[in-house]
């Protein structure tokens, strides 16, 4: 099986043909499954792309959800992951939200950091990007947040909360 995997769809079906993954059956999902519970029902390779838009946060442990992402997506598979930004207010609104994540949340997963012997998953950063509400509004905060992230987080996150975090991480085997 080769194709999209979308994880925690929920009713989102805006991927054509990718296969939905949900613990809440009256989603209506292809799968349904407790993303919590491990290994995930798909088989090791099973997938080009998996998109995980607001659900790595609900998760019980982050470590272990990007281990199994990396062991059923393809080697140079993409991993999509949208997710609030900490100092975004709904990031601590929803009560379900167990983690709260920054712009260098996923470089546990790259190589070069000094964490790497807790995981053996491993991903490129394709891309990561800071987004602030308003597409207009807020576009010179979203620059300096993205062209200074440390800055941005250890000074002004509070002050200028962002919205959401986008990462694309490249599958490496």
């Amino acid at each position: 099986m080769a194709g999209v995997l979308n994880l925690g769809a929920g009713l989102d079906r805006s991927v054509p043909g990718a296969v939905t993954v949900d613990k809440a059956a009256s989603t209506n999902p292809d799968v349904v499954h407790d993303l919590d519970v491990y290994p995930w029902p798909f088989e090791t390779d099973s997938f080009d792309q998996i998109i995980g838009r607001e659900v790595i946060e609900h998760l019980e442990d982050v470590v272990k959800a990007m281990e199994e992402m990396h062991r059923i997506t393809r080697n140079g598979g993409l991993v999509h992951i949208v997710t609030p930004h900490y100092s975004c207010s709904n990031s601590y609104t929803d009560p379900t939200h167990r983690r709260h994540l920054g712009y260098f949340s996923f470089d546990y997963f790259t190589d070069g950091n000094q964490w790497g012997f807790y995981s053996g998953a491993r991903f490129k950063m394709k891309r990561r990007q800071i987004r602030f509400y308003g597409r207009y509004k807020n576009a010179p905060q979203q620059w300096f947040a993205n062209r200074y992230p440390r800055l941005y987080e250890e000074r002004f996150a509070w002050i200028l909360p962002a919205w959401y975090l986008v990462f694309d991480l490249e599958v490496v085997k």
